[in-house]
């Protein structure tokens, strides 16, 4: 069909369309539809047909009953030919495509079985002939006759198979070989170690994507005109500010600065105004305030957005909608996007809640899970397949990082990503008992110990810390306790309730500890207790009207266990680290 496309939009069949703008500008000499006879005798004989053997005509037989000249199978050509045509997808000479069409040709997009580009694979269940050493933004096709070409920007590498896996039957195998090739071509160009699984017993030497770009001194960047998405917490291991690296580095020019929700000092739970960086003078540019979404005279003269902002695990935290908006921005103007990837302090294994399925908003911006076990840097893959925004992404990996670390396990400074999240135990807590802010109880905000303590003053704290207790949740100590906020909900009362303690963070499930604390308000307060106001951050119908008709932790789980299960399945297409390896022996 895309070839009869081509023909009635331009006038000319697709050979002498595919010969006259593709192949003859890039010196392609030996490519092309119906071989003329002195390069058919060069070509792979594949199988007996129609009564002679197939040498230097297609093999497949719908596009040989169209003339040899179709849209899916036809083309011949050779590796040296093949490396002109990978070159320029990878930037390198001159190119049929401009950099806008280059981009939305080569975007990927989420598909049932995994992801792919517009006439291209790029990780799905027909990828075996990539191997596993691509990176991400690998891209490539299979022949069926047995040849494979695939293109890593990242990585600035092509692979070209050209075999003959059908002669003489059609029964031969060649992806196995084909993906065993492209790993080999891979590691030739050196060990990525930023791909490497890390040891688990020396996961204490995690670089952020930060400090990966300052180690390769911003090459990848080098030439570009820079509006950089962060705030306090986008900081080296030493303490070194983001925005007075990128100022500094000889070879980027720094234009804007965009400051999230909480300002970009990390201080502030109200609206942010704009103004200018002390230090550098450079404008900052309010991401909550006016609008949620740089515009058109703010990336006035930016051709890069660089997001280098923390993640803490929840859907509602809203760094990731923040990054969501500007990616869409970026997809409008045709704007390169980097993000500087950043470890999820409460892991990248585990997932909890129910996946958004209703109305999005800022705060709940995209179909995840209360918590989805992923990097900043993978959400972003993600929502730009799943929205096909087309973004040229480019994902700084971190180095050293595993999918169980938890934040102890990086030996990272913990770096306030806003003012009540103030230790990785916060953050931990942060998707179940953030969950029930809404309602009419206070989750500690305006306390020392935000998320750490839950209550109101019409709780009795002894009632709810035995009903807790009972529940017998693995990894989590609940005791009463008075607490009185000093901003906030209910600030200068009294708050009777619950203080929560964790034991053990890798048993602890905070969405299902959200869960209990809600069943338990109900049944022990069912007339004072605010119900109706889980739904902001849970979006989940079926799991309210569970609790509102008394049933038990485990049923309310249940109501999402197929849609968690399937997404925990889906996100793998995404993924950007493996899990640790361990190196001592366990007895």
């Amino acid at each position: 069909m895309l070839g009869e496309l081509v023909r009635r939009v331009s006038g000319r069949d697709l050979a002498t369309f595919s010969r006259d703008e593709v192949f003859a500008p890039l010196g392609m000499t030996e490519t092309g539809f119906l071989p003329p006879d002195s390069r058919r005798g060069r070509a792979a004989p594949t199988e007996f047909a129609d009564g002679h053997w197939l040498q230097g005509e297609v093999h497949d037989p719908r596009a040989r009953a169209l003339g040899g000249v179709s849209g899916h199978a036809g083309v011949f050509s050779t590796a040296a030919d093949l490396s002109l045509f990978a070159q320029a997808l990878l930037g390198h000479g001159s190119s049929f495509l401009s950099p806008r069409m280059r981009d939305a040709y080569l975007a990927p997009n989420d598909i049932p079985r995994g992801v792919r580009a517009l006439g291209w694979d790029v990780r799905s269940a027909y990828s075996t002939n990539r191997g596993t050493a691509l990176s991400p933004r690998a891209f490539g096709h299979g022949g069926y006759t047995g040849t494979s070409l695939w293109i890593d920007p990242e990585k600035d590498l092509f692979v070209v198979v050209l075999s003959n896996r059908v002669h003489p039957n059609g029964h031969g195998e060649i992806n196995p070989l084909a993906g065993a090739i492209a790993d080999l071509a891979a590691s030739a160009v050196g060990i990525d170690e930023r791909r490497t699984a890390p040891s688990c017993e020396t996961r204490t030497s995690v670089r952020t994507g930060l400090e990966v770009l300052i180690r390769e001194k911003f090459t990848r960047l080098a030439g570009a005109h820079v509006g950089l998405i962060t705030n306090a917490a986008g900081r080296t291991r030493d303490g070194a500010r983001d925005v007075d690296l990128f100022a500094s580095a000889d070879n980027v020019k720094l234009e804007a600065i965009f400051a999230p929700e909480h300002g970009l000092e990390t201080d502030q739970d109200a609206v942010i105004k704009e103004g200018r960086d002390a230090k550098t003078g450079l404008p900052v540019y309010s991401l909550y305030g006016d609008h949620f979404t740089p515009t058109d005279a703010e990336l006035a003269g930016i051709d890069t957005l660089v997001f280098n902002l923390p993640d803490v695990g929840a859907r509602f935290f809203t760094y990731a909608s923040t990054m969501h908006r500007a990616l869409a921005a970026a997809a409008k103007r045709g704007i390169r996007f980097v993000v500087l990837d950043r470890p999820n302090p409460i892991d990248g294994i585990h997932v909890e809640g129910p996946v958004l399925s209703g109305t999005h908003s800022f705060v709940n911006h995209a179909a995840l899970p209360v918590r989805h076990g992923m990097t900043i840097g993978e959400l972003a893959l993600l929502l730009n397949a799943d929205d096909h925004l087309g973004v040229n992404l480019e994902v700084v990996r971190m180095a050293g990082w595993s999918r169980e670390s938890r934040w102890s396990d990086t030996g990272l400074p913990w770096l306030p990503p806003s003012p009540n999240l103030r230790d990785a135990d916060e953050a931990l807590l942060y998707p179940g008992v953030a969950l029930l802010e809404a309602s009419n109880v206070s989750v500690g905000r305006g306390t020392d110990k935000p998320f750490e303590v839950l209550g109101a003053p019409w709780i009795d704290r002894a009632k709810l810390a035995e009903s807790l207790t009972r529940a017998s949740l693995p990894g989590v100590r609940f005791e009463s306790t008075t607490f009185t906020p000093t901003s906030s909900r209910f600030h200068g009362e009294a708050c009777n309730g619950v203080k929560l303690t964790i034991t053990d963070p890798n048993t602890m499930a905070p969405v299902t500890v959200g869960i209990a604390i809600a069943v338990a308000l109900h049944q022990l307060y069912p007339s004072k207790w605010d119900s109706k106001k889980l739904t902001p951050l849970l979006e989940a119908p079926d799991a309210l009207n569970v609790i509102e008709r008394g049933g038990s932790v485990a049923q309310v789980l249940a109501t999402w266990s197929a849609s968690l299960s399937r997404f925990a399945t889906e996100r793998e297409k995404y993924f950007l680290y493996p899990r640790c390896v361990a190196t001592k022996n366990v007895e």
